[in-house]
């Protein structure tokens, strides 16, 4: 199993990798992983160009990767997110080996080079199909110099087909991102794999949402997950808002201190999420999943989110939680009073929400999910060969 620790921790797609090494072996296969951390770069200009140069070639962790092949013979290599540390190349020395990949895609890195399809505060598209040089004209990394790297990384995998002519198997974390890569990436259909990150869902008794002191919000304090949008509803309604991010989560954006929650582990979030009368997730990008969204829902916790990307896919308007118009704090803030006013619908939506989740995102499903990709890629690198 490889892919590439980030700076942050407490995101989903770590917690996405954590878990497919776990599952795997409750499941009974052997692991070795292959990863590397950017917490080991350097603050500063000297971790950035450190990281630049090991963008796609980082010779040293391809020659590392094969030495771990040629040691363990794994029958498959699944592969996560491997930007920056973490070569692409090592999916070739796979595929010589005749050994099948399988790539989960837990973000849009294929498709955009700064990964969130996000610029200016609205949807862009434009560096697909092979016009990656308007990430450079846009500076979208804030700085030419990285702006550009990360545009190099995406031209050249692109080019070389370093993914698309190795991966054996994809997996997405929801049907959003299955149809994005099939119109994109022109995937077949039957090389994706749909598996959901898991959820732990609580088994015990879960309270009464409506009787929650505060609409929540959790994840990182960043632009693209909407914190300013929750603040200005925040303001605009005039309802007690409460903020929770995990202690090592990013923060771009400054939250009043008295509506800050610093979470440590699970548990605390737990508390938060039961805390809430319902929780807000204002994304303004196409999230891949959103693992806060579900959890909430398990709690029994109606949630309110943009009808865009894979987030307006998770919460089924008016069943199990309310959508807004993607920005529109106006009609978020009237989804977060009507909610806020209505006990019983919040009592309703809050128990549709619970009942989703336990039908779709609990362990044993993610495991058999994950156990089918497995096997799936095994027979159709087998096949392929």
């Amino acid at each position: 199993m490889a892919w590439n620790q980030h700076r942050h921790h407490g995101g989903g797609g770590g917690k996405h990798a954590r878990d497919a090494c776990e599952f795997a072996r409750n499941l009974g296969h052997e692991v070795e992983i292959f990863t590397r951390s950017s917490q080991s770069l350097a603050p500063g200009l000297r971790g950035r160009l450190r990281a630049a140069s090991s963008i796609v070639a980082a010779p040293e962790s391809v020659r590392e990767f094969e030495a771990l092949l040629d040691r363990f013979r794994p029958h498959l290599v699944h592969a996560l997110e491997l930007f920056p540390l973490v070569s692409p190349y090592i999916l070739p020395a796979a595929r010589a080996r005749a050994i099948p990949v399988l790539l989960s895609t837990i973000d849009y890195r294929l498709t955009c080079p700064v990964v969130t399809h996000l610029r200016n505060g609205a949807i862009c598209t434009q560096c697909c199909g092979g016009h990656e040089y308007w990430a450079v004209l846009h500076n979208c990394r804030g700085s030419i110099y990285e702006s550009t790297a990360v545009a190099a990384y995406s031209a050249l995998t692109r080019v070389r087909k370093v993914f698309t002519r190795n991966v054996t198997l994809w997996e997405a974390p929801s049907d959003f991102v299955r149809s994005f890569l099939m119109s994109k990436l022109n995937i077949p259909g039957d090389r994706i794999r749909l598996r959901p990150p898991a959820i732990d869902i609580p088994a015990d008794p879960v309270p009464d949402p409506s009787q929650g002191s505060y609409a929540g919000y959790a994840g990182r304090f960043t632009r693209e997950k909407g914190v300013r949008i929750a603040l200005e509803a925040a303001r605009l309604t005039g309802l007690p808002f409460r903020f929770a991010r995990n202690q090592e989560a990013q923060v771009r954006i400054q939250v009043p201190g008295g509506m800050e929650e610093i979470t440590r582990d699970a548990s605390d979030l737990w508390r938060f999420y039961r805390g809430a009368r319902f929780l807000v997730a204002p994304s303004l990008w196409w999230e891949t999943f959103c693992i806060v969204v579900a959890e909430a829902m398990s709690h029994g916790i109606p949630v309110i989110v943009p009808r865009h990307g894979a987030i307006g896919e998770l919460v089924d308007h008016g069943v199990n939680g309310l959508h807004f118009a993607p920005g529109d704090v106006a009609e978020l803030a009237k989804a977060v009073t009507t909610l806020w006013a209505d006990a019983g619908l919040c009592r309703r939506l809050g128990a549709a929400a619970r009942e989703k989740a336990i039908r779709c995102w609990g362990l044993e499903k993610a495991k058999t999910a994950l156990l089918d990709s497995y096997e799936t890629a095994v027979a159709l690198g087998a096949a392929l060969s």
